[in-house]
């Protein structure tokens, strides 16, 4: 049987709930509601803490991306639209279609957003930066005003770090 730690943690998008096995990351709980942990969770582990450090140099503008195993369960599908989500660049971003080509199912926008809704590694497995094929901010299981704080975030960074 698998172990389940946890750490909760503030930050400037409300309270962070993460979640690792003690070999990986396997959530990033966003403060939307209760979280379902197991009765005999731990509190702590040296990997959370690597995690919230990454998280809070993120939100300080002093990390552009994450450095830590990560153990996200899905489906075969749900695995390779995560996977191509890490992809997405820091400060940009792509429509379902753009990645429902990139996992080779141009058709498959609708599957892609079920998929990315269902990411449970938000921020690190960045799916805030899919976005509706006109630019529009469409469904985020941490809420739009998140999902729009995450990008302005990521614009400013970049901004900043342009002007340097």
């Amino acid at each position: 049987m698998t172990e389940t730690y946890y750490l909760e943690m503030p930050s400037p998008i409300g309270k962070l709930t993460l979640t690792c096995d003690g070999k990986a990351l396997t959530a990033v709980h966003m403060d939307c509601g209760p979280i379902k942990l197991p009765k005999d969770a731990k509190r702590g582990h040296a990997l959370l803490e690597k995690a919230r450090e990454q998280l809070n140099e993120y939100f300080q503008g002093k990390r552009t991306e994450f450095d830590l195993p990560l153990a996200a369960q899905g489906t075969e599908f749900q695995r390779k639209v995560w996977a191509r989500l890490c992809e997405i660049p820091f400060a940009q971003t792509a429509s379902y279609g753009d990645v429902a080509k990139k996992v080779g199912n141009a058709k498959a926008s609708r599957a892609v957003g079920l998929a990315n809704g269902r990411n449970p590694i938000g921020i690190i497995v960045p799916c805030h930066r899919v976005i509706g094929a006109k630019g529009t901010l469409t469904g985020y299981g941490g809420g739009l005003e998140r999902k729009q704080w995450l990008l302005d975030h990521e614009q400013s960074v970049a901004s900043t770090s342009r002007q340097r």
